[in-house]
């Protein structure tokens, strides 16, 4: 069976990392743009990561560009964003794409395992997010309004 520590990404620094290393851990993975209007959930992502990372939640935020073009920055601009601005220190990654034929095997993976509404697998926007068990699996598919306020209620009964 296939789990999230099967595959690997390039990390913001340039850096490839297996998704191994979080194993155990429960995982809140979110595509991130730096110009949507869903980019202020920086700052709760970044207050649940500091918050509920000790009981065994990490955060992995993955900047794509596919939609209306809301990330048009490299690696660096996006890094030199999200520190300056939200103080951003969870897991980063380098800009990938979710949807097409272009689109990473991790998010290919996610969006098998966690459809969408009425079984869809295409991401439809910024700050959609997977939560992923302590065993790699995929629980649950959040929409880009679902705050990360709300969503930690929901996860943390699941952490240690």
């Amino acid at each position: 069976m296939t789990t999230i520590y099967d595959f690997s990404a390039r990390d913001i620094e340039g850096n490839e990392r297996s998704l191994g290393e979080f194993r155990g851990k429960t995982l809140l993975v979110v595509n991130v743009a730096s110009r949507c209007g869903f980019t202020p959930q920086y700052q709760g992502l970044e207050a649940i990561w500091r918050r509920l990372r000790e009981r065994g939640l990490v955060v992995l935020g993955f900047p794509c560009d596919q939609f209306g073009h809301q990330e048009p920055g490299n690696e660096a601009e996006i890094r030199q964003f999200c520190s300056t601005r939200y103080e951003v220190s969870f897991p980063m990654f380098a800009k990938i794409e979710v949807n097409g034929d272009g689109a990473h095997p991790l998010y290919k993976w996610l969006k098998q395992e966690g459809k969408g509404i009425l079984g869809s697998e295409a991401i439809k926007w910024n700050f959609t997010k997977f939560l992923v068990d302590a065993e790699g699996q995929v629980v649950r598919r959040y929409a880009p309004t679902d705050t990360p306020e709300k969503i930690a209620r929901e996860i943390e009964p699941r952490l240690g």
